[in-house]
């Protein structure tokens, strides 16, 4: 049994603490990482706050993780000591279904089992990066380039494939016209990758405090949705829009600003309901879908994606005693754009 130091929360409206915690003997198949930089991703605060519903705490959350392999199972083949590496939001899946031996491993018809607050086929709760050290099934674990920085690899591990999925599977491009909304950790990667992909990109955002960024990042034009001649403007305009924000908008704003056949798709995870009214979508064709990450070889692709494109998130890296802080930060739309966890701090 491996015991790695930890940062830890006891309930919804409690701080996080130091804490150890058991991360179980290599398996033949295992691979054992030592974490050296965690994200922190809105998944991790709306499960730490249980907004998604009964947390099993004690929680130690981060699904964005990048570190340096240890140790290997007497049958792994993939990895080796010292290989750079990283895991994002599930560590296995039952690797049978239909969906499994697709490659969408996400999607697991029996559920994949999540980096944290799940239940692994051993019977034991899982726990996340916010940690020392972590041990995977060799299947989960993806390759970090070795132009990607170690520190800004880590966010692309859940907001990188998030936004690099349904871009991919919803065919952005040449000639295709992409809005995002919002311009957090999300957002600014998915206007990156569009960008990378050849789209025209568009960022909605509630004002224009970060137009010069977006631009920056590749976008040819920034609309304020405060505004209320945006939606006027900017009606039945594109192709496919991404919405990155985790809280209640008025989604039927949005999907008028789809052309025919367009898509809106959801990457945010809001805890309310965005009630959809009918006339929305029959009047032009148009889609309102949902995207969950990515499947193993697809999070691959994406990291070879961003290594080939010079495509990195920009971070803000902190000591584990600021978790707190941070997590009042991200509320609070305070934060250029991620921030990561310095590890060694723990």
């Amino acid at each position: 049994m491996i015991i790695a130091k930890a940062r830890a929360v006891d309930g919804p409206d409690q701080q996080f603490r130091s804490a150890e915690i058991k991360r179980r003997d290599l398996d033949t198949s295992d691979v054992l990482i030592e974490i050296k930089y965690a994200g922190i991703c809105h998944s991790d605060i709306h499960t730490a706050h249980g907004d998604w519903g009964p947390v099993n705490y004690p929680l130690v959350p981060g699904h964005e993780i990048a570190g340096v392999v240890t140790d290997v199972g007497t049958g792994v083949s993939k990895y080796k000591v010292g290989d750079r590496v990283g895991v994002g939001c599930m560590v296995d899946s039952c690797g049978e279904c239909d969906n499994c031996r697709k490659g969408e491993e996400q999607y697991c018809l029996k559920g994949n089992i999540p980096t944290y607050a799940g239940v692994d086929k051993y019977g034991e709760p899982t726990q996340g990066g916010y940690s020392t050290h972590i041990v995977v099934t060799e299947d989960f674990v993806v390759r970090i380039p070795d132009n990607i920085a170690l520190d800004a690899a880590a966010p692309l591990l859940c907001a990188g494939i998030t936004t690099y999925s349904p871009l991919h599977h919803w065919g952005a491009g040449p000639g295709k016209k992409v809005a995002v909304v919002g311009m957090g950790g999300l957002g600014h990667m998915a206007v990156k990758i569009a960008h990378a992909m050849g789209a025209e990109v568009t960022v909605l955002s509630q004002t224009l405090s970060k137009k010069e960024d977006g631009l920056q990042f590749g976008a040819a034009h920034y609309y304020a949705t405060s505004e209320p001649e945006t939606f006027q403007t900017l009606a039945a305009s594109f192709d496919l829009i991404i919405n990155t924000v985790s809280a209640s908008i008025d989604i039927n704003a949005y999907i008028s600003l789809l052309t025919l056949d367009g898509t809106l798709v959801n990457v945010g995870a809001p805890a309310e309901p965005l009630p959809v009214q009918a006339f929305s979508l029959i009047g032009h064709r148009r889609s309102f879908a949902g995207s969950m990450i990515g499947g193993i070889r697809e999070t691959q692709e994406m990291l070879d994606f961003c290594a080939e494109h010079n495509i990195a998130p920009n971070i803000e890296v902190i000591s584990a005693d600021q978790i707190d802080e941070a997590y009042k930060r991200v509320l609070a739309s305070d934060v250029k754009y991620r921030f990561v966890i310095d590890t060694s701090t723990i």
